[in-house]
């Protein structure tokens, strides 16, 4: 089984699309697919569906989604004839102690491949190889093909869990574009950067990465201009000032000259900022 969350709910099973259209399967398809080959316990599902005080009807109606479930894997399960590799719907998804597990067969899973691909990336990038690490942590956010579980009504569970991949798809970014920054690739970084900060206007970490890759482009008053958004977005929405962090690229953008701009590796201006 294939399975796809960062993007619309994607799940395959010999290639056949398995995707309930109604909204509460769909998301009991969301949270096992999540964690896929892993057992998810009856109150996260119930949890998801209903919130904190579920119906007294829950547990009957969880149980005839799992069988609704099931009846849309089959077909796609007999597609594998009667080989060795040949699965019933029930071992797809499977009933464990205190809940269900869609069992991926060895199947791909874009969000562990993501995950994967980011670690590596990081320790790639720790260990002094940026070029190897822009390259990975790049593969690993182009398996994100939207929003995470774009197509899918959520409740509480799932809007958290959208959350954390989220900020781990924004994490990987981040690093990335650090990487791509020590590599000197300013002018390139410009237009992504700009819309970056556009979309997420009080993100410090981005505004730094504008503000850098504007000044060693030669464009210093566009990146105090970057951070004058940035402080007056703060300032008006939060009652924040800038971090100390970023106060102090701003203050190296005024004295330094760009050719003596130090760089990342030599002297992280970015260091602290969250």
């Amino acid at each position: 089984m294939d399975i796809g969350v960062l993007g619309a709910l994607d799940v395959r099973e010999n290639g056949v699309p398995s995707i309930p259209t109604a909204p509460k399967p769909r998301r009991v398809l969301a949270v096992l697919a999540l964690h896929a080959d892993q057992a998810v316990s009856v109150a996260t599902l119930t949890e998801e569906l209903w919130g904190r005080r579920p119906p007294r009807s829950a547990l009957p109606t969880l149980q005839t989604y799992i069988m609704h479930l099931r009846a849309l894997i089959a077909p796609a399960a007999r597609e594998a004839g009667d080989g060795a590799g040949a699965r019933t719907a029930k071992q797809v998804l499977r009933t464990v102690p205190g809940g269900y597990l869609l069992d991926s067969g060895q199947g791909t899973s874009d969000v562990r491949e993501f995950e994967r691909l980011a670690d590596t990336g990081y320790r790639t990038r720790e260990a002094g190889d940026q070029r190897a690490a822009a390259r990975l942590l790049r593969a690993a956010l182009g398996l994100w093909r939207g929003p995470a579980l774009a197509d899918v009504p959520a409740g509480e569970y799932l809007r958290t869990r959208i959350r954390g991949l989220e900020e781990s798809r924004l994490c990987a970014l981040d690093q990335r574009i650090e990487a791509d920054l020590t590599l000197g690739r300013h002018r390139e970084l410009i237009p992504e950067l700009t819309a970056l900060t556009a979309r997420h206007p009080t993100h410090e970490s981005l505004c730094g990465q504008l503000m850098l890759a504007l000044h060693r482009s030669g464009r210093r008053s566009d990146a105090l201009d970057a951070y004058r958004r940035l402080r007056t977005t703060l300032v008006r929405d939060q009652g924040l000032e800038p971090s100390a962090a970023l106060g102090r690229i701003r203050q190296s953008v005024l004295a330094a000259p760009v050719d003596d701009f130090p760089a990342p590796d030599a002297a992280d201006p970015l260091a602290g900022i969250g």
